[in-house]
This record gives C-alpha cells, structure tokens and sequence, in this order.
C-alpha cells in the first residue's frame, strides 16, 4: 500500500523510518516544504545561525550516538556555506547526511535562482553525493544515502533536493523496513583472525591502533574486548597531532619501540609519520585491517614488505573476530609491555602539579582547565569537547571524560559551540564542558542565541591569549620573535558577548577566580542557560611528549 504526498512527505517519512529524531537546520527557499513536512512527523529541527554549523551538530550528533547525523540547509550559497564543515566530519570517519535544497530540475542550466553543481561541490568531501532525480524514488535515495553514511568506513553523504521533486506527488509507502537502513557489512574471516593473532602472539612488543570511528562509545566496547583478550595495547588516534596528541602522553616513546603494530581502521597517513623512522623502528612490521583496499595499498607504498599481512573487513567485525581468535589461542601479551605502555600514555610532567603562570594577569593552561575535571567525574555521561589550536591541546592533555568530541583529523578549528550544543541534545543531563580559544569562539559565537532559544545548556571554557596562538608559536619557532605578524587578536570579553545572547558570562584573570566562575557556570545549567568563562591565560605552545624526561 501507498499514499500520494509531497516529495517532502517522502523524505521526511523515510527520516522517521531510520529513526532519525532531531534535524541540524538553517532555513531557506528551497526546503521551505521539507520544513513544513516535518510538522507532527515526530522530528525535532533545531534552527541554527550558519549552514557550517548545522553541519558540524550532525557531525558531533553522529559521533556520540553512532546514527546517522542530519542537517538541512538550503541550496545554493546555503549548501557552499555548509561544504567546509564536511571536511571535519569526513576526517572524523561521522556518518553526516547532508540535505541541500536546490533549484528545480525544469530551470536547470536557465539561470535559475540559486543554481549550482552542489554535488559536484560536495564530491570530493563525502562518500556519495547525489542530485534527487524524482519524487516516486526519493525515499531509495534517502535510503542509499544513509546506508552508504555508515557502511564500510564511515562519512559523509550529500542528496541535493530540487525544489521541483519536494513539491511533486509522490506515492509514499506505508511501510519502509527499519532494516533497509543498515549498513552493508564486511565481515573478517576466521581463519584470517586466527593468522593475524598469531602474528601479533610472535611480537614482543605489539601494539593495535584504531581510528576515530572506533573511538566512540560503541567503537570502545569493541577495543576493550580486544584488549581483555589479548592483553595487547589498543590505542585510539583521532587528533591532527597524531603520535604527539597531548591526550596520548609520552606514547610516541613507546611506539618507537614497537616490534609489531596491527593498523585496524586506522589511515597510514601523517599523523603516524607515514610508518617511517624515528617514529617506528626500522624493523618494525605491519598488520593492517581496513575496509578500504586503496588503504592498504597507500600503507603497502609507504612500508614496502614490512607490511606482512592485510586483509578488507569493517572495524567493528574485525575487533570481534581478532577478540575471539586471541581468546582461543591462550597467548597473552607480556604484562609488563602492556603496564609500559599505559605508563606512558596516562604520563603528564610532574612540574604540572605547580603550574603558574609568569605573566600578570594571566592564568597557566593547567591551572585553567584542572578545576574543570571534577565536573567531568560527576556525570557517567560527562562530555569533553575540545577545539582550538594551542589551547585545545591543553585541554586534551589535561582533561578527560566518559565521552569526547575533538576538531580531529581534519585540524580545522570553530566547531566547538556547535558540537556543544549538539552534544547537549544526545545527553540532556550531563556536564558538556566545551573547551576552546579564543580564535575559535569566533567562528561560530552565534550559537549561543541556538543554545539559548532551545534551552540547551553547556560551558565554553574559552582561553583567551588574544592571539592565533598555533600560527604564533609556528613564526616564532621559524622565523624568530622579530617576524612575528598577522597573529594578534583583541582580549574581548567573550563573557560579555555570551551575556548579549542571554547566557551567562563569567572573567578570569587569576586562578584565584576560578572557582567563583565554576559556580556561576553550575547555576547557569540549572537554569538552562550556556554559559562562557573567559580566562586570560597565559599563550603557551601546545604539550609535546617525545619521551617521559620530556
């Protein structure tokens, strides 16, 4: 049976289907009607103030649930405006539908308003990009767009909406299977597992690194049962500093000494230093498991023959079946490899405890973010979102939380106020302490006003050293204190523009005051307001840990 609607009502009907509850949104022309289809659909849109921002709440809606992120923008300048932030959810391996209106199909190359290759736009962004073709087949399309999001290596996916097709009949089914949704599996082989356990059973010091789509709260069931099988390190990177990541410790020392590293889902790329020396021995092998082909042959280039074993299979399956392998062969990692390696990720400079800052007026990094943990430790389902250059870094090495949303991979900054506001959506009750600099609340400021008319409260914890702090540090470091240019920022009162939005806003120039702020923050979530602390810090290079006399 079918019913004859809208192409809207196609759409927004298959959305309900996949479970999709909340849309990430900024209105315009061309979606006019899949605004009006959503009404008593049972899917909440949540209006933001820039495209790039809804974007980036899919992305961060997506990460900290593992479904399927939404966000609707209109066509045209619309859909450019929210390209750039496909970059950090296709980095970030999120799962993100990104629905364009876009001008009819019967005005196409006429000049039409608004008109534009949107697909062409989004292509080299997403795993598919697509253009609706008719209203009867809208629903396949939204359902091979959100299968492909998850599927293999997840990402980004884009369906471009001409108004033509939203606006047409189009017989809606009554009934569309949940299950057609799922994504695709690829399965590891058993015998395949039971020869990579081994493989990892004949190193002395093994290691097991994951990519961000592991690093979720599903993909850490997953690692964990590894590693309790295995009793070999599981290390997940999700950060542009890679091996250096501040949250990682002094891991690059340990990695140095690695003499089998298995690659499960996770990229050769940069971040690892393309597997070459100092950063790997010389001698060290590679195992590498990835749902891409193309992966294994990228590393196959860069390792040449050290690369002994590989095989085509999703993370998630594959973590399963190593799990199962290792239990059955009875072979446990050296304890004390293992405890070396937890030693040097969980290591942090013991001068830290004594942290200040030499500057007047200014607080020490450390000093700034370490009060903030314990309002971390209060929640099972406390959330970290951390973004910035320097101080973003601070954060990572200084804080953590049952769940964390970082810029990642892609190391563009901006998008912590609108992970912030998404990550209030997935967990209506738990701390959600956004940290960020003060380069970054500029990008996307507007969305306290999202933040304050949906009543969806969180903290931006903003250090402000008045500068482009990671482009400072890199002049100075290059070129001398004498070149320094085009770095400098005001120290504004981000406190004051969160104030104007009708949040809460809180200074710090001294540790001292610290705690005051704390507590208005704690009464600005009691009231469902977002609330800024605007700490002056003192504008430090971001950590580095090559070893742990570092």
């Amino acid at each position: 049976m079918s019913d004859a609607r809208r192409g809207a009502d196609a759409l927004v009907n298959a959305l309900s289907k996949a479970g999709v509850k909340h849309i990430f949104t900024l209105s315009g022309n061309h979606i006019m009607p899949v605004f009006d289809a959503c009404i008593g659909a049972g899917i909440e849109l949540f209006h933001t103030r820039h495209e790039a921002a809804a974007v980036h709440m899919a992305d961060a809606y997506a990460r900290l649930t593992g479904n399927v992120g939404v966000a609707l923008v209109t066509g045209g300048p619309g859909h450019a405006n929210a390209v750039s932030a496909l970059y950090t959810a296709q980095m970030a391996e999120s799962p993100v539908l990104l629905l364009s209106g876009h001008a009819p199909h019967n005005q196409l190359g006429m000049g039409a308003f608004q008109e534009m290759r949107q697909a062409d736009v989004a292509a080299p962004l997403v795993k598919l990009a697509m253009t609706a073709q008719h209203a009867h087949t809208l629903v396949d399309e939204v359902i091979h767009a959100m299968r492909t999001a998850r599927s293999g290596r997840p990402g980004p996916v884009h369906l471009s909406l001409p108004v033509d097709v939203l606006e047409a009949d189009a017989f809606v089914p009554e009934e569309v299977s949940a299950e057609r949704f799922l994504p695709a599996v690829q399965p590891l082989d058993a015998a395949i597992a039971t020869r990579f356990a081994a493989s990892l059973a004949q190193a002395s010091r093994p290691l097991i690194l994951v990519g961000p789509a592991c690093m979720g709260q599903a993909g850490r069931a997953h690692t964990e049962a590894l590693a309790a099988a295995s009793g070999i390190p599981v290390i997940g990177m999700e950060s542009p500093r890679g091996i250096n990541d501040p949250a990682l410790g002094a891991f690059a020392e340990v990695l140095a000494k690695a003499d089998c590293v298995m690659l499960l889902g996770k990229r050769m790329d940069f971040t690892l230093a393309f597997g070459q020396s100092p950063a790997f021995s010389p001698d060290c092998r590679f195992v590498q498991i990835d749902p891409e082909a193309q992966e294994i042959a990228r590393t196959r280039r860069a390792v040449g023959q050290r690369l002994i074993g590989s095989a085509v299979a999703d993370s998630f399956p594959a973590l399963d079946a190593l799990a199962v392998a290792c239990r059955a062969s009875g072979h446990r990692c050296d304890e004390r490899w293992t405890r070396d390696v937890q030693a040097a990720v969980a290591w942090r400079p013991e001068q830290w405890g004594k942290a200040s800052s030499s500057m007047e007026k200014r607080v020490h990094p450390v000093q700034a973010l370490a009060p903030f943990q314990a309002w971390l430790d209060s929640h099972p389902d406390a959330v970290l979102i951390s973004d910035g250059g320097e101080f973003g870094q601070w954060a990572q090495a200084c804080l953590h939380a049952p769940h964390r949303v970082i810029n990642g991979v892609a190391g563009a900054i901006g998008a912590a106020l609108p992970f912030a506001v998404a990550a209030r959506v997935v967990h209506p009750d738990a701390p959600i302490v956004a940290v960020m600099g003060d380069g970054t609340f500029g990008f996307h400021s507007a969305e306290m006003d999202t933040a304050v008319r949906y009543g969806l409260p969180f903290v931006a914890v903003v250090g402000n050293d008045a500068r482009w702090n990671a482009e400072y540090q890199i002049q100075l470091r290059s070129y001398g204190a004498e070149r320094l240019i085009g770095c400098e920022l005001l120290p504004a009162r981000y406190d004051r523009v969160t104030e104007a939005f009708g949040g809460v806003g809180a200074f710090v120039e001294h540790p001292e005051a610290l705690q005051d702020a704390i507590e208005q923050a704690h009464a600005a979530q009691r009231a469902k307001q977002p609330a800024c602390v605007n700490i002056m810090i003192e504008g430090l290079a971001a950590p580095s840990f090559k070893n742990r006399t570092a």
